[in-house]
């Protein structure tokens, strides 16, 4: 499972003319997963990104979590994370998981991360939507649930 998180001030997901998940002050997680990716892959990634510690305490240091200052997540499925360009221009979606795969994989994340925090919005899994976001520091990070 692989997850670009994105610390924002505010964010939401439009899919078709509608919002579907909206948060403040929080992380937008753009989620995929592979083929061979297992609940124990999203219990691991979502424990992590829920505990990373890139928000500013009062020093203006990351030391505080998405939990320590009660923010939100905004969880979007990501098939294209899986997109391999190394041979030609054509992404292949080869390491992706099928939707059958995925699409339960990527329930059971949001579900572990409603656990976590208060505030967890979500996109609509497969659908085409659009996604504002205001990035804040910009603080981007790539995590993998596996090393490699």
């Amino acid at each position: 499972m692989r997850a670009v998180v994105q610390r924002v001030t505010r964010a939401k997901v439009i899919v078709e003319d509608e919002t579907t998940g909206e948060i403040k002050q929080g992380l937008v997680v753009l989620l995929g997963v592979a083929r061979d990716d297992s609940e124990t892959d999203a219990e691991y990634l979502t424990a992590k990104i829920a505990a990373l510690r890139i928000f500013d305490d009062e020093a203006g240091r990351m030391n505080l979590s998405v939990k320590d200052v009660g923010g939100g997540m905004l969880v979007i499925s990501q098939f294209t994370l899986y997109g391999d360009v190394r041979r030609g221009l054509r992404p292949s979606w080869i390491d992706a998981a099928a939707p059958e795969i995925a699409e339960p994989l990527y329930e059971f994340f949001i579900a572990q991360a409603r656990e976590l925090l208060t505030s967890v919005g979500t996109g609509k899994f497969g659908a085409e939507m659009q996604v504002e976001l205001v990035n804040d520091g910009p603080v981007t990070l790539v995590l993998d649930s596996r090393p490699g």
